[in-house]
């Protein structure tokens, strides 16, 4: 093949197909293996983050969460969504609203829902 542009250009794109496949060949051979163990420290410290989880978000609150603030708009460069989720107690769930409607779009979501383990029934809400 020449060297020119148009031939240069062809054997980039060529180079980055086979990285493709050679990864994706790869991730399938990974996907038939078993999880490595856990460690001792990594069992730690996800338990630690599902303690903080059932504190409010908000700092200097130390209130238990009751519900789960999630929005899902359009990232600022436009080239993905970004999904944002705060668990929060009760009081600074009221003061909740979107936040991001500039970045809104046809799967655009604002949404406030219980936390499985508060128990919380109709009546409370």
């Amino acid at each position: 093949m020449a060297d020119t542009k148009k031939g240069r250009d062809k054997q980039a794109r060529d180079a980055d197909d086979r990285q493709r496949e050679r990864e994706l060949t790869e991730a399938r051979d990974r996907a038939d293996e078993a999880e490595p163990p856990a460690d001792e420290d990594e069992v730690d410290e996800a338990d630690d983050s599902l303690e903080s989880a059932r504190e409010c978000h908000r700092r200097g609150c130390t209130e238990p969460a009751m519900f789960v603030v999630v929005e899902r708009y359009q990232e600022e460069t436009g080239h993905g969504a970004v999904e944002a989720e705060a668990v929060l107690c009760r009081e600074h769930t009221t003061e909740e609203s979107p936040v991001n409607l500039d970045g809104a779009y046809a799967d655009y979501l604002f949404r406030i829902e219980p936390l499985p383990e508060t128990g919380m029934t109709e009546t409370e809400t």
